[in-house]
This record gives structure tokens, sequence and C-alpha cells, in this order.
């Protein structure tokens, strides 16, 4: 993106780039402002996925995380932001590959309308990265399991994912749109590692029409039976005789009546 900073909005140590739909932090930003910026809102963009350096990628990241880096650029250049202390990026297209350089003094990260899905994996990865984090919102995520992207998730499954969350980033004071409580807390410490809320799988599609299909492994008719151009009556000897000794009618009528 070309170097224009008339469309960066800056409030002593606030840094706004909002709605200019980028696809990657632009590099004056951190050239600029990276040595003395305490908020960076990065909200309105197409940020997709984050890369720990654009320029120089560091020697601990695998080979893997190496050629990823090199293919898509959406955050990379935050680690010249060496004194962020918020960052936000609502509204974006950051998804479960995101990665985070260690920013030690963040304490409020915001990822409301994303299009993260695997809790977990965002969670220990914040866990490593940002020791100092107090304030999470995810908001308007499939890993959040509230009511605004998920219809079939009730309050007892946002619930459990607060336990979740308080479970692996215990230091949170504020989730959301919501303080932290003691009992919260509590409850986290002693079950919040079972209260992960798994969305079942999906069925497989049914097939296509002229496709072939696969019939079931299984079925209690005869050989002769299955076919159903050549199907034919089976009789046998059966080897239950009913009596009528266990029947429910039986307990309302007499012998005398039969």
């Amino acid at each position: 993106m070309a170097h224009n900073e008339s469309l960066v909005a800056l409030n002593g140590t606030q840094i706004s780039y909002i709605g200019h739909d980028c696809k990657d932090i632009p590099d004056f930003l951190g050239d600029t402002y990276g040595l003395f910026a305490r908020r960076l809102d990065l909200s309105f963009n197409q940020l997709r996925f984050s890369a720990v350096n654009r320029k120089t990628v560091s020697q601990s990241i695998s080979c893997f995380k190496k050629s990823l880096c090199t293919n898509v650029k959406s955050l990379a250049g935050l680690e010249t932001f060496i004194e962020l202390e918020e960052l936000i990026v609502d509204n974006n297209l950051l998804g479960n590959d995101l990665l985070l350089p260690r920013l030690p003094n963040l304490h409020t990260l915001t990822l409301n309308k994303n299009q993260l899905t695997d809790i977990e994996a965002l969670l220990e990865h914040l866990a490593d990265v940002t020791p100092s984090l107090k304030y999470l919102s995810l908001l308007g995520n499939e890993a959040c399991p509230n009511q605004l992207v998920s219809p079939d998730k009730d309050e007892d499954d946002y619930q459990r994912y607060r336990y979740f969350v308080l479970h692996k980033l215990p230091q949170l004071k504020f989730l959301d749109t919501r303080k932290v409580t003691i009992k919260e807390v509590m409850e986290a410490q002693s079950r919040g590692a079972f209260m992960k809320v798994v969305k079942p799988k999906s069925e497989a599609p049914p097939n296509e029409a002229g496709s072939e299909s696969h019939p079931l492994s299984y079925t209690p008719l005869p050989q002769g039976s299955r076919d159903a151009k050549n199907h034919r009556g089976i009789f046998a000897k059966c080897r239950y005789v009913y009596y009528g000794k266990h029947s429910e009618g039986n307990r309302f009528i007499r012998n005398d009546q039969l």
C-alpha cells in the first residue's frame, strides 16, 4: 500500500488506521509510530494472516511457518510496536492461522468479527505471546459461542466458553462484554479444562443425482429378497409362539369375557 500518512488518525500515543481495506500493515506505520504507540486500531480492513516478521523471519520459527510468512503478510510488522498496550483488529478476516509477535506489554486485545473457529489453539498462542493480557473480546467469531453468530447456542454454551477461556488465561479481568467474577475464576480453576464447547460434525451431504450410492452393509432380509427386480415372499416357521400371557390387555379382560 502506498505511503500515505494522511490516512492515519493520531491522538498522542493512539494510532488508528481504520477502513482502508488493507491486506497487510503498511511499513510506514511501524517505521513512523512503532517506537511510541501504545494503542493501535486496525479495524475494518482485510487483514488475513499473521506473520511474525515481514523483513527478517526469526530463527526460532519453524520452516513451515517461514514458508507461510513469505506468502501472506497481514499483521507482519507488529513487532516494531514495542510499547504496544492495546490492539484492536475488529472486522477483519483473521482466521485460525493467526500469529502474533511477543507483545509483553499488551493488556487489551479485541478480535471481534473475524473468522476464528479454534478457541483452544488461539488461547494457547495468546498465553504464550501476551503474558500481560487482561481484556479479551472475541464476539462475532465462531470460536465464541454466543447467539450473535450461532443461533443454536444458548447462555449455557457461552458460560462454558467463559470457563474454558479463563482456564487457559486465568489473568483475564474482562472477557467480551462482561467483567470476570470471582465465582467464574473458581469454577474455571476446578472444571474449566472440561468446558470446551465442541461443535458436532455436520452430517455428510446427500448423494447428488447420478452419483454412485452406497447400500447398507447389513440387511435383515434374506438374500433372495434383496433384489428389487426379483422380489418374492419368504415363508418360514417361527420359533416363538405368542400366548398373550403378558399382554397389557389381559389385565382388564376376564376369561369369561373372551
